[in-house]
């Protein structure tokens, strides 16, 4: 299976920041016209990191500082989401720490912070945040081996430890099923599904058997919640179905293996998002086992679109490592990405 073109390729727009680009993320809109972006960068001369929004115009394409916020260490994870019509910036720090950030709707300026600071969440830098849809309450996960809630109320944020593996256990992912569910994954391409009704551990477990690696992305589709998407070492993508626990699906990677897939990619998926842009036949009637559309970034500089029982789209290829990538949700078929290079990218399709 070989990888093909789009029949229509999409345009490409590249953004120079001159500092390297930990994060990009969409900001929920602000209104009906404007549209923005968060991006976190590292100054490697000044030995700074900073968190800024930009607006985007249109007719032509172009991406502007609006704002900043500057970070007491480098941002690790970076998340954005919606709080009671407040557009809210979660990002994590390799110190440890967590900021909350808030957006103010009327001029994108970032007029407050929450924060936790190093030390009380992890004693290692935080791997990863996950934030649930339309609310406050964010994971975060490291590979100290503890996974932790971080609720964001009137009266600033509240925390709590869900397990602690004292270290024993590595924690490189997580992401949210529902309001009481969330998925971790790690070493050994593991998985672990969680249910907040039930404490004292995850409460199913997978690891793959077929090579060692690492879980560095899950994404959970809302209409498939019993099917975790993964991405992590070797260019691998498998999709984990609670209902068939020890049956997952390769759709990518461990090329010579027996359970061989072309994979698109060589290296490390850096991030995996199913992608609503992609109109798979009837989805409402497609059977609950067929895996969705998805996307994939990886450190060889792709961007690829994967569907099962189908050949891999690749939609961008650079020169240097994609870290990751947001699709906008408002807008599908706009995708930001950050390169390794110090550039933002924007792909639009047709």
């Amino acid at each position: 299976m070989a990888i093909v073109s789009p029949q229509q390729q999409p345009q490409i727009h590249r953004f120079p920041q001159f500092k390297y680009v930990d994060g990009v993320r969409w900001l929920p809109p602000l209104s009906a016209f404007g549209r923005f972006a968060v991006v976190a960068l590292f100054d490697s001369d000044s030995d700074s990191s900073s968190i800024e929004i930009h607006s985007l115009t249109q007719n032509p394409l172009d991406m502007a500082p609006q704002s900043f916020w500057t970070s007491p260490s480098r941002i690790s994870s970076l998340k954005t989401s919606q709080f009671y019509q407040n557009p809210l910036v979660f990002a994590s720090t390799y110190t440890g720490s967590l900021h909350v950030l808030s957006v103010e709707p009327m001029d994108a300026s970032l007029d407050s912070e929450l924060s936790v600071p190093e030390k009380v969440l992890h004693d290692r830098p935080i791997s990863c945040v996950d934030v649930m849809d339309g609310g406050g309450e964010c994971l975060t996960v490291a590979e100290d081996g503890r996974v932790n809630l971080v609720s964001v109320g009137e009266s600033g944020l509240n925390y709590r430890r869900i397990f602690d593996s004292n270290g024993l256990v590595s924690y490189t992912a997580a992401k949210w099923a529902s309001p009481t569910e969330f998925a971790t994954g790690g070493c050994g391409f593991s998985l672990q599904w969680w249910d907040q009704r039930k404490p004292g551990g995850a409460v199913s477990q997978f690891k793959g058997d077929w090579a060692s690696g690492i879980v560095h992305c899950i994404d959970i589709h809302p209409s498939r919640k019993h099917t975790c998407l993964a991405g992590g070492s070797f260019g691998t993508v498998f999709a984990w179905d609670l209902r068939w626990q020890q049956q997952p699906i390769i759709l990518s990677g461990l090329e010579g293996s027996k359970t061989s897939n072309f994979s698109p990619c060589e290296s490390e998926v850096w991030e995996v998002h199913y992608d609503p842009y992609i109109k798979s036949g009837n989805i409402g009637g497609m059977s609950s086992s067929q895996i969705l559309p998805a996307m994939i970034c990886s450190e060889d500089g792709i961007i690829t679109s994967i569907e099962q029982g189908k050949q891999p789209v690749e939609l961008l290829a650079e020169p240097c490592a994609i870290n990751g990538f947001d699709i906008d949700r408002q807008h599908p078929s706009e995708v930001i990405c950050n390169l390794e290079w110090e550039s933002v990218a924007i792909l639009s399709r047709p």
